[in-house]
């Protein structure tokens, strides 16, 4: 065992989106378990959008606490456990999944580490956000054979997998958005869209895309961005359309608000003449809950009707600048720092 660890800690608070320099790659002991922990050797990170809302203090009500400088980032780890008490349902050399990332040591309470069963061919694919995807169709947006899906933020770690899994469960049509040319030609060679629209500057409005990518109308949104997709997905919504709205891009990474909001002007008159439905989405608990999902998504992968899209940012000392090159939308799929 080393006798020290790095960790990624918040160096001060930023006053617009986060670059490298807030951070601090420092030095510290290695942690000693105490009762009742497991002490995990973490070899895979999460790299996710969220970061930008705890950096900024977090939501009221949200479940996991805003980051103050001098504290260590967090998100969810795959390790490996180097000890654990006799009664944890672990063992050493076992591979678990927790929440104490950012860090290459981490002493976790054992009900807290959750041991991976092999159903899925990566362990690093159990750092993918495939169990958001699937429940906000299948729970939230109750997707069905022939629906026309759309998904905004089609290329980042819940888009990525939505869509796929949007045509893996009979949708007809299915239409991403993304902000590069070069993302939107890989949704539709790679990834099973059958269109993709552009945001950006110099880009025509998002509305009109989507009237033409969908002339008859969409059935499904899974939403990850808010703002001015999700005005242009009401307009374009059919009698009845659910809307799963997961994520708050628009807001999270925004350089001129904090992170911690995501004001959205909509004309609710739509949403009620078309019976529109608009869940937000609240924890995973639904169809992914159940042990058989992880098979199926297993069973996907393996027979390659799914791919994990991602991105392996190798060393801790790198973790800052993969949180930035996520921020600013320079990868697609899931970004996952590898130790």
């Amino acid at each position: 065992m080393p006798g020290t660890s790095r960790e990624v800690r918040l160096a001060v608070r930023p006053e617009g989106l986060p670059e490298p320099d807030h951070f601090a790659v420092v030095e510290v002991p290695t942690p000693v378990p105490g009762d009742g922990e497991v002490l995990v050797r973490n070899r895979f990170f999460h790299v996710f959008p969220a970061l930008r809302t705890l950096i900024g203090g977090s939501v009221r009500d949200a479940p996991f606490p805003g980051l103050n400088p001098g504290d260590t980032l967090y998100g969810k780890a795959i390790g490996e456990v180097v000890s654990a008490p006799p009664d944890a349902g672990v063992r050493p050399g076992d591979l678990v999944e927790h929440w104490l990332g950012w860090r290459e040591y981490a002493a976790v309470p054992a009900g807290q580490c959750a041991p991976l069963d092999g159903a899925l061919p990566d362990p690093a694919a159990h750092l993918g956000q495939a169990a958001i995807a699937y429940t906000a169709l299948t729970r939230d947006a109750r997707l069905r054979p022939g629906d026309t899906v759309f998904v905004s933020g089609g290329a980042g770690g819940i888009g990525s997998l939505a869509g796929q899994f949007a045509r893996a469960l009979g949708a007809g049509r299915v239409i991403g958005s993304t902000g590069s040319p070069d993302k939107a030609e890989r949704l539709v060679s790679e990834l099973g869209y059958d269109a993709a629209v552009l945001r950006g500057t110099g880009t025509r409005p998002i509305a009109d895309q989507l009237a033409e990518a969908a002339p008859d109308g969409i059935d499904v949104l899974v939403d990850n961005v808010g703002g001015e997709q999700l005005r242009a997905a009401i307009g374009a919504a059919r009698p009845g359309a659910r809307f799963a709205l997961v994520g708050t891009l628009a807001g999270q990474l925004s350089p001129d608000l904090t992170g911690t909001t995501a004001p959205v002007e909509i004309d609710t008159f739509q949403v009620i003449v078309k019976g529109i439905e608009l869940r937000g989405f609240g924890s995973s608990t639904g169809p992914a809950a159940d042990p058989a999902w992880a098979e199926r998504f297993g069973g996907w992968l393996c027979s390659g009707e799914v791919t994990f899209p991602h991105v392996r940012v190798a060393g801790i000392e790198n973790a800052p600048r993969a949180l930035h090159e996520m921020i600013g939308g320079r990868h697609l799929g899931t970004v996952i720092v590898e130790l």
